[in-house]
């Protein structure tokens, strides 16, 4: 045995031939082309020095700002937009609730003026009724002759008498003037207003407009009233025959009753 046979073969193994061929093959096109190239080209020739411009894109890109600015500069005007009608909203919001407020304000303002109003009439309506029951009771037995005086109108006093029947049965409604409902002022203002005779509105004046008479002394045309005189809650006309004419109460309205039934405190004459 040789002494180097337990040493391991360090030989490259062999190479496929083909693979060998191909290879040169192509490393031996690669230098012809190279040799043929160097052949061709000019001993003298000189590095190729041509610079190439490449296009710029600055044209585009300003364009590209321009119309990021302007939409930009849009989104801004249309917050700037938003925020007015925002702010417009509030404050027309704000302008309503407050005309609502007054409106409430005043509508209870007038409520509550008509609510008083209604209490006032009321007090004064149980007023003259307490009144006169206190006069009906001190008078219940009084030597007040029946006959009450002249029973027969004629003239000015017929006109006014006229009037006022023609009126029985209509409304009392507390300043009303007719010609469908009256107070009792408004009434006896009308009927002597047929005779000519301007008289005042209301019946405190109507009560010392003309001379004082005594009730045992009347005649057809006087003026009744109830209460002192200028100082008079209610006033009537006296028709003759122990009667008088008045627009007593929301509860009676105009009628035609004796003087028993509501017994009057005084009496003026003007014809």
């Amino acid at each position: 045995m040789s002494h180097t046979a337990h040493i391991p073969s360090h030989r490259k193994p062999r190479r496929n031939a083909s693979k060998t061929a191909i290879r040169s093959g192509v490393a031996g096109g690669v230098l012809s082309t190279i040799a043929l190239a160097g052949a061709a080209a000019p001993a003298n020739a000189e590095p190729v020095t041509e610079t190439i411009e490449m296009p710029t894109l600055t044209s585009g890109l300003a364009g590209s700002v321009a119309q990021s600015a302007a939409a930009t500069q849009q989104v801004a005007v249309d917050l700037e937009l938003r925020a007015q009608q925002d702010a417009a909203a509030t404050h027309a919001a704000k302008v309503a609730k407050k005309a609502k407020a007054e409106a409430d304000r005043k509508a209870e303002a007038k409520e509550k003026a008509a609510a008083a109003a209604r209490a006032k009439a009321a007090e004064e309506r149980a007023s003259r009724s307490e009144e006169r029951t206190t006069l009906a009771a001190s008078s219940a037995g009084s030597s007040t002759p029946a006959s009450y005086g002249t029973t027969q109108a004629s003239g000015s006093a017929a006109a006014v008498l006229a009037f006022a029947r023609a009126q029985v049965g209509d409304a009392y409604v507390l300043g009303s003037t007719g010609p469908n409902s009256w107070d009792c002022s408004s009434l006896v203002q009308a009927a002597y207003r047929q005779a000519g005779v301007d008289l005042p509105r209301t019946s405190q004046p109507q009560s010392t407009a003309g001379t004082q008479v005594s009730l045992d002394n009347l005649q057809p045309g006087d003026i009744l009233y109830w209460g002192g005189a200028g100082s008079a809650y209610h006033v009537g006309i006296y028709s003759g025959g122990g009667k008088f004419i008045g627009a007593q109460n929301s509860g009676t309205g105009v009628v035609e009753k004796t003087l028993d039934w509501d017994p009057p405190s005084g009496a003026v004459r003007l014809l």
